[in-house]
């Protein structure tokens, strides 16, 4: 995959790694601190992951959080994955968005990832 962003991602941008993801920033954050979890084989989306990639999802959300914690200090997160053009995903390549969220950096957090549908937010 030569074209693809994130099978070519540089050394130097690399916040964390293991042995089947790596997590880089964002580079158009929604928030200080936004992460992308990227498995490191190429694969378009969540459900073509494999056991051992799924195994070691929270394992290394939890370390990225840390990470965060200690740097950033955040009030929250949201933690989401699109699948699929019609979900917003941009890049065929598998990730997980890591999102720090700060007190007051909205006015009214309630229904959190409800908001990718904005008239379905609020309940």
């Amino acid at each position: 995959m030569d074209e693809c962003v994130f099978c070519n991602i540089d050394k130097e941008n690399v916040l964390y790694q293991d042995e089947s993801w790596v997590a880089i920033y964002d580079n158009y954050p929604v928030s200080k601190g936004h992460v992308l979890l990227i498995p490191k084989r190429h694969v378009k989306t969540y459900f073509e992951l494999n056991y051992v990639e799924l195994a070691s999802i929270g394992l290394n959300i939890n370390i990225v959080k840390h990470i965060l914690d200690k740097k950033y200090e955040p009030s929250g997160y949201n933690i989401g994955i699109n699948c699929g053009e019609s979900a917003g995903q941009t890049v065929p390549h598998c990730h997980i968005h890591i999102i720090p969220r700060y007190d007051g950096d909205v006015e009214d957090p309630c229904g959190g990832v409800r908001g990718v549908i904005p008239e379905k937010q609020k309940y």
